[in-house]
């Protein structure tokens, strides 16, 4: 996993390295890595020398990383204009660099742009982008290179206004974000929570993280931490020689009704993709389970279900006193559960809070934005990691905030991001079969967070195949949830 680091954690590991360093080395070695992937996104443009560079400059050290970098530039045979948001208070040191070596200050944009490096604000920023800043980070997508496409947007450390602790982004009067929208983001040292969660995460493009030795310096406990595609190789069960269907892990899945059989059939589909060796079905959608999955094991309750290691209870259930019997009973199961959709539901009054807190066995719950509402009183707000949270510590369970970028808390603070979300996935069946595959992982022995983490990443990848062929649909993506990738390496012995 790659940690994430808030901006107090970034300054003061900054803080001890430039104790132990030149004045200015720090800012130098930023520039240096900054200007090296410039040049190679130029050289993808048609080369280094004679391309046209825009820096959009402001005040402080990332300003002055950018005015280096450009300097850097510059010495390449690249016209590089800079324009000085705050030209009194633009860092003196780079920008005599960047005309001793070429380049020139200016007060309008020029008519052709290959690349446009923005250091307007860095992570020091509050509060969106001034009006005129904003204005420009408006115009960038106007902006045409020698090859008559887009020029390609650089941000530097951070996109310009967006809440760099929180991923936050504020908006205009008329619902635009106020930050600059980068193709490329080079950032120093660390990632940064802007960078991957919230609304701020798109408006990073690609990121790249530049090595400044900071790495040492970092003290503490990360914000949160990107779950990364060797993470879910490592952490997926292994079959062996003596595997067979009860050792690989058994999942009850109490969901769908006679009213919503469309929702037993997805989440049965999602616990049938992961690695457990069988399915047992409690619930009222029986005939359509069996005629869709015939090796699933059905019945119409859970008392009658028979033994499992995890439960999937709640979508397309139903929200009167049967189904609450039935998430009473998997509740009252020594096993971990995933609570989704209706069971969440039947939370809100908190009659079974007592249930809940005085739980052994983990609970992974998964709202969205409006479920999430309903049990809190409020929405998740712009710290959607904070949210996560504060609902895990008051729930005592691990909680899995849907979203684009969907974000795993536990109950002792810990928080995770799931890089592979898509908005395509924002249709109706789909948390169902995301259910289904997080109550396999459980199952199967994996630790709630982990389970969780895995489940989202692998719905992610599912979602982005799905919507190759077009609208993406549950049944789509359950088609694409195979388990082709993960046999590749679930039949392999851990390195």
């Amino acid at each position: 996993m790659r940690p994430v680091w808030r901006v107090a954690d970034v300054r003061a590991a900054e803080a001890g390295l430039m104790a132990t360093l030149a004045p200015g080395a720090l800012m130098q070695r930023a520039a240096a890595g900054l200007a090296r992937r410039c040049a190679l996104l130029l050289g993808e443009r048609g080369g280094v020398y004679g391309a046209q560079v825009l820096l959009l400059v402001g005040s402080g050290d990332n300003g002055g990383d950018t005015l280096y970098a450009g300097a850097h530039l510059a010495r390449r045979g690249t016209a590089v204009a800079a324009l000085l948001l705050t030209p009194g208070r633009a860092h003196g040191e780079g920008l005599a660099a960047l005309r001793a070596a070429g380049g020139r200050v200016v007060d309008r944009p020029p008519a052709v742009v290959d690349l446009v490096l923005d250091g307007i604000v860095g992570i020091g920023g509050t509060g969106g982008l001034r009006e005129t800043a904003d204005q420009l980070a408006a115009s960038l997508a106007e902006r045409i290179g020698r090859d008559g496409t887009r020029a390609t947007v650089v941000a530097v450390d951070v996109p310009s206004g967006v809440a760099v602790d929180t991923g936050h982004v504020p908006l205009t009067a008329s619902g635009r974000p106020s930050a600059v929208r980068a193709d490329v983001t080079v950032t120093f040292g660390a990632l940064k929570p802007a960078l991957v969660v919230g609304p701020a995460a798109p408006l990073a493009g690609h990121n790249e993280l530049v090595d400044i030795g900071l790495a040492p310096w970092l003290r503490g406990t990360p914000a949160l931490r990107v779950t990364e595609w060797s993470d879910v190789v490592d952490w997926w069960p292994r079959l062996g020689p003596s595997s067979e269907k009860y050792s690989r892990g058994v999942v009850g899945v109490a969901t769908g009704s006679a009213t919503y059989p469309g929702a037993a059939v997805l989440s049965v589909s999602g616990a049938l993709n992961g690695p457990t060796g069988m399915v047992r079905y409690a619930g009222g959608a029986r005939a359509e389970v069996l005629h869709q999955h015939p090796s699933v094991i059905a019945s119409d309750r859970v008392a009658a279900a028979g033994r499992v290691q995890a439960w999937v209870c709640g979508s397309g259930l139903g929200t009167g006193e049967e189904s609450a019997a039935e998430l009473r009973a998997v509740l009252a199961a020594p096993v971990p559960a995933v609570l989704d959709a209706d069971a969440l539901t039947l939370l809100v009054d908190g009659k079974l809070a007592d249930r809940l807190r005085g739980r052994d066995a983990p609970i992974v719950v998964t709202p969205h934005d409006r479920e999430y509402a309903r049990l809190c009183g409020e929405t998740p707000g712009a710290d959607r990691v904070g949210a996560a949270l504060r609902l895990a510590a008051w729930m005592n369970a691990v909680v899995l905030l849907k979203g684009d970028r969907t974000i795993i808390g536990t109950p002792d603070g810990r928080a995770y991001v799931n890089p592979t979300g898509t908005p395509v996935l924002a249709t109706g069946g789909t948390g169902d079969v995301l259910a289904g595959l997080l109550g396999s992982l459980l199952a199967a022995g994996l630790a709630p967070e982990r389970a969780a983490a895995a489940a989202a990443y692998l719905h992610g990848l599912a979602g982005r195949e799905a919507a190759r062929g077009g609208p993406v649909t549950a049944p789509a993506l359950k088609q694409n949830l195979t388990p082709d990738q993960i046999i590749d390496f679930n039949l392999a012995p851990k390195a």
